[in-house]
């Protein structure tokens, strides 16, 4: 597939899948991003969804399933009627007609005028008209204004990637904050209710003298702790799926519950690849680059623009006073004497020059991104392996020991009941460790691009190559 084939396939892809008004894609968009060696997903393919050139796509509300969501489910929701890719999506169809307007020739002009209307040697007077006119378009002007507007459009596409991208993340994010919280939830109301069975059970021991009181007390005091932990987490709840509803674009959305697991294999990021691949290809690094290559044409229309335009014209002249039929020429065009356009020529060449920093100045935004993604993930990631293989091990061969001893008559009953709690709590513990694992891991999939998300490692890709602005490669 050639680069302008792959860059037009591109942007319909990424405008189908976004709702509201979409045209056909813009002509000049960069390629598609390669995958970087890191855990990406799926990226949009060609066979998704195919939409003709001036197709107008109405936005879609799908009822939402019935129940707790997946994470599947609030995808297809954020991608089918979020406001802000409908948003995006009538600014890519506003700069695509934007970009048919700047390249279209002026319209002739027709006229017809009367003069010495009432003369006494010939009341009719000298009429001349139909008379037209066309001013002639030189220097190319027009065509580096299509240009121009049609680089402005791929910057639109591409920024309809980025929100597109943007959102999926935020989706995910929001998705595993309500995950883990209900999971925490569920798991403080066992070990809850665990401690609630060893109070009762404490007591019988208190009451036949083979416990202390203060153990009682002790097991009440922790009760009411995680009680008290159960009743917060359970309030943040509602909060957090009402969040999640307007992440996804629907705030009426009555969400009940979530659907999924934490405890599944936890995405690998090569940091130097996914610093190379986002530098390369982000849709806001593209988007920047285009936009030197628009600030460049507007240069050269600047520099077209003392080119004088031409206009001329021809008509019938009707002479009543000596009943004449004649003909009337006309050719016009402006000296540029005084205004050579020097001060546009001076701002646009300011403005190739901020466009060329604007590159690296995304760029650093971008990366500095990705390292403060990056660096929250691999903490939060090592802070969940730590208990999976460490603590969690730990804790479950604390509570065996402590049964065997027990029913050995080694231990008293309260070190099983204490050995049972550590490891519920090592449990809620490693829940909470996921939960910001996760979110870390929603923010790097945007940045990354990874449409089917979380899957598991892909191949190494390596990346297209790249149009240069003269078309070669």
């Amino acid at each position: 597939m050639t680069s302008s084939r792959t860059a037009r396939v591109f942007a319909t892809v990424i405008l189908a899948g976004a709702p509201g008004c979409v045209s056909g894609p813009p002509s000049h968009v960069p390629p598609p991003p390669a995958l970087p060696t890191a855990h990406v997903g799926r990226p949009a393919q060609p066979t998704d969804r195919v939409v003709p050139a001036g197709a107008m796509v109405p936005a879609v509300s799908p009822q939402a399933p019935s129940g707790p969501l997946s994470l599947d489910d609030l995808t297809r929701l954020a991608l089918s009627s979020h406001p802000r890719l409908a948003e995006a999506g009538f600014s890519v169809e506003a700069a695509r007609g934007r970009a048919i307007q700047a390249g279209l020739y002026p319209n002739p002009t027709l006229s017809v005028t009367g003069d010495e209307l009432g003369d006494v040697q010939g009341p009719g007077g000298i009429w001349t008209g139909p008379y037209a006119s066309q001013e002639i378009v030189t220097g190319g002007k027009l065509k580096l204004s299509r240009s121009a507007a049609e680089r402005e459009t791929d910057q639109a596409a591409l920024g309809l990637a980025g929100q597109r991208y943007t959102l999926l993340a935020a989706v995910r994010q929001a998705y595993f904050d309500a995950l883990a919280l209900q999971r925490r939830v569920e798991m403080l109301s066992d070990v809850l209710d665990l401690v609630d069975k060893a109070i009762e059970q404490t007591k019988t021991l208190v009451e036949a003298k083979q416990a202390a009181r203060l153990s009682l007390i002790q097991l009440q005091t922790e009760a009411a702790r995680l009680r008290a932990d159960r009743d917060a987490v359970k309030r943040e709840l509602p909060a957090a799926y009402q969040r999640l509803a307007a992440v996804v674009g629907s705030p009426a959305l009555a969400i009940t519950g979530v659907t999924g697991t934490l405890d599944v294999t936890l995405p690998e990021y090569d940091p130097a690849e996914a610093r190379r691949f986002i530098l390369e290809s982000h849709p806001e690094v593209r988007a920047a680059q285009a936009g030197i290559e628009r600030a460049r044409l507007l240069l050269r229309r600047a520099e077209a623009e003392p080119i004088p335009n031409v206009t001329v014209g021809a008509g019938y002249v009707r002479q009543n006073q000596n009943k004449s039929d004649d003909w009337a020429l006309g050719v016009s065009m402006p000296v540029p004497v005084w205004n050579r356009n020097q001060g546009n020529i001076i701002a646009a060449r300011a403005q190739v020059g901020e466009a060329v920093q604007q590159v690296g100045r995304v760029q650093a935004e971008l990366a500095e991104r990705l390292a403060t993604a990056l660096r929250d993930y691999a903490a939060a990631r090592e802070r969940s392996d730590q208990y999976r293989t460490k603590v969690l091990p730990l804790a479950k061969e604390a509570y065996d020991v402590s049964l065997a001893a027990y029913k050995g008559g080694q231990f008293e009953y309260l070190k099983v009941i204490q050995a049972q709690r550590a490891l519920a709590e090592a449990n809620i513990e490693y829940v909470r460790t996921l939960g910001e694992a996760w979110r870390a891991a929603g923010i790097l999939s945007g940045l990354l691009l990874e449409e089917a998300w979380p899957a598991g490692p892909a191949q190494v890709r390596p990346p297209e190559p790249r149009a240069r602005p003269d078309g070669r490669k």
